[in-house]
């Protein structure tokens, strides 16, 4: 697990190539939207901005958020 601190900023490309959430990789941008909603992220801001720090995911406590930092985290290390 990633720890609150850290610095990676997940984009889109992340959110988008997460493997093992479905059927096929990664979410969907009406799946995030809503839950940016239930997590008080601002989905537009995070459309502008072309991602989210992880910290801000890491915030919310959700299981969803970590593994999507913990996939961002790897592959901003090569690791992927």
């Amino acid at each position: 697990m990633i720890a609150e601190t850290d610095d990676v900023f997940v984009t889109f490309e992340h959110m988008h190539n997460i493997p093992g959430w479905g059927a096929r990789p990664g979410f969907c941008h009406r799946g995030a939207r809503t839950w940016c909603a239930q997590y008080g992220l601002d989905w537009e801001s995070i459309v502008r901005a072309g991602g989210i720090p992880a910290s801000m995911l890491i915030a919310t406590g959700d299981a969803m958020a970590a593994a999507l930092v913990d996939y961002a985290r790897s592959q901003e290390c090569g690791n992927g």
